[in-house]
């Protein structure tokens, strides 16, 4: 649990961060990052260390060797000044030292040895290969590693929920339409999709990795049972979590989140997931939890040619669709985040990809988002879109829910209306009906559990109903939920109208008799 002295810590250095003149909290983030890559690599070292004496043995991983590192030299005579040796690029002695020693043990040696890690190419390390230091000052490098120093990082919740804290200090969108998903917004879509310890996971525009962390969290909370299990244990750490970016800010960022989170093998790679070929990935994932970038398009030469030859468009939220369709296998499933206009839009593209989620798959749900959600980053509007792949149709009905309120303010404060346990889809206490005004999401949760039931009973009036495939069809496929809600208009209970005009007249012959009294008083 990450408590309030240590959130004041983490702003107090975020704002020593922006005194020393790095004002862009993904750089911040970052250089943290990169001393939270060198504690861990510590942590790792003594465990193996105590391993050994315990068991009267060698070591079996050694990270910093007995060995001289690299040797500095004068530059004029060339004789030798001082021997660099692993054990100094150790975090548990360069963090003892003063803040002018501790600047030019990191800055000169130990963001060398990172990138030669990287160049090994070693799980998380290899997306280290462009580490650069940036933190100005040995006084601001000092109070920083003395924070994260005093935090308990052994604990996964408390370095998880840190990492959590800092990320959504993100305040702004990131180029090419990439900005953070709401965490409770990520954590409704991961409990309708209720992952199981077999799925194969991918986020094709992974990010921060908050979709791919709360799976495993589910998993964590859901399938305590699978890590006393040696096959699935090993199937959650090296082969479950999938995720694609290619923003190396992105990549080094999200592969820690999933470290500090207990994953130790997720596979995060540096890929353009809409340029290249997927021959190697195609069928593969049986889950995908996504909210890839919005904005732009694409020309057809940069374009992989597998996603042309499913729909032909130039517009990245089509090609995305394209591409989960591609990267699911059968019987795979997807909650993905998509553009209102990707529901309704009218050129040929938009209505392809519409048919094939219905007429060639399963689609499932359609959960429309208020459009303040992912304020203050954008406005836009947009839904979620639940799909399973079936390559052999099987839509029947779909189920439909507006979302009215999430639990937060929809302007640009984005303000928490609801205390802390009535908040997201799974709060802690139930919610009554002025609640359920301010916090829909858990509603959404009971009745997507009722889709295939009763909820295929409500009137289209409601917040959820379903609507039949041949309706869906009838209607060009369009997936707007204001293209299927009848609206009631309740017939107002008005006079005769000839009582009406009899009560003017009077009012009228009441008005040009007090004129004549007023003019007789002249």
């Amino acid at each position: 649990m990450l408590t309030g002295e240590i959130r004041s810590k983490v702003d107090q250095v975020w704002n020593a961060f922006w005194a020393g003149g790095i004002a862009n909290p993904l750089e911040v983030i970052e250089q943290i990052t990169y001393l939270l890559f060198m504690r861990g690599l510590d942590d790792i070292q003594t465990r193996e260390e105590s391993k050994a004496n315990m068991l009267g043995r060698p070591v079996e991983r050694v990270i910093f060797p007995d060995a001289i590192y690299r040797t500095v030299r004068n530059e004029e005579t060339g004789a030798v000044k001082e021997e660099i040796t692993y054990a100094m690029l150790r975090w548990s002695r360069f963090r003892h030292d003063d803040p002018a020693r501790m600047f030019f043990i990191i800055s000169e040696n130990v963001f060398s040895f990172l990138r030669e890690m990287g160049e090994k190419g070693t799980a998380h390390a290899e997306h280290m290969k462009g580490a650069r230091f940036t933190i100005p000052t040995p006084g601001l490098l000092a109070k920083v590693v003395d924070m994260l120093a005093e935090i308990p990082l052994d604990d996964r919740d408390t370095k998880g929920d840190l990492y959590e804290y800092m990320l959504g200090k993100i305040a702004s969108a990131g180029q090419n339409g990439q900005f953070r998903t709401p965490r409770h917004i990520i954590k409704l879509m991961v409990e309708l999709m209720a992952p199981s310890p077999k799925d194969v996971i991918c986020d094709p525009a992974s990010g921060t990795c908050g979709f791919l962390v709360a799976a495993g969290e589910f998993l964590r909370e859901h399938h305590k049972g699978l890590f006393r299990d040696t096959e699935l244990n090993r199937h959650f750490h090296q082969s479950m979590f999938h995720g694609y970016d290619f923003d190396n800010t992105m990549l080094r960022i999200g592969s820690m989140n999933m470290q500090l989170h207990g994953v130790e093998g997720a596979d995060i790679r540096y890929r353009d997931s809409l340029s290249t070929g997927h021959a190697d990935d195609a069928d593969t994932y049986s889950l995908i939890l996504a909210n890839p970038p919005f904005a732009g398009s694409l020309d057809y030469e940069t374009t992989a040619a597998d996603l042309l030859s499913i729909v032909k468009t130039k517009k990245t939220e089509l090609l995305f669709m394209a591409l989960f369709l591609k990267l699911m296998k059968p019987g795979g499933r997807a909650a993905v985040i998509v553009p209102d206009g990707v529901l309704f839009g009218s050129s040929t593209a938009h209505k392809a990809i519409r048919k094939m989620l219905v007429e060639d798959h399963r689609l499932d749900a359609i959960v429309k988002l208020p459009s303040g959600v992912f304020k203050p980053y954008a406005g836009v509007s947009t839904a979620i879109v639940f799909f399973t792949k079936t390559n052999s149709g099987g839509t029947d009905h779909v189920w439909f829910y507006d979302v009215q309120a999430d639990g937060m303010s929809l302007d640009d404060k984005r303000q928490m209306l609801l205390p802390e346990d009535k908040f997201g889809p799974v709060p802690q206490v139930p919610l009554n009906a002025e609640d359920h005004a301010k916090n829909n999401l858990p509603d959404v949760l009971a009745r997507w559990k009722n889709r295939t039931g009763s909820e295929r009973d409500n009137p289209r009036t409601g917040q959820s109903f379903s609507v039949s495939r041949e309706d869906i069809a009838a209607a060009s496929y369009n997936l707007s939920l204001n293209r299927y809600r009848e609206v009631t208009h309740q017939a107002a209970d008005h006079r005769p109208p000839k009582e009406i005009i009899a009560e003017l007249l009077a009012l009228e012959d009441e008005i040009a008799t007090g004129l004549k009294e007023l003019e007789a008083m002249l």
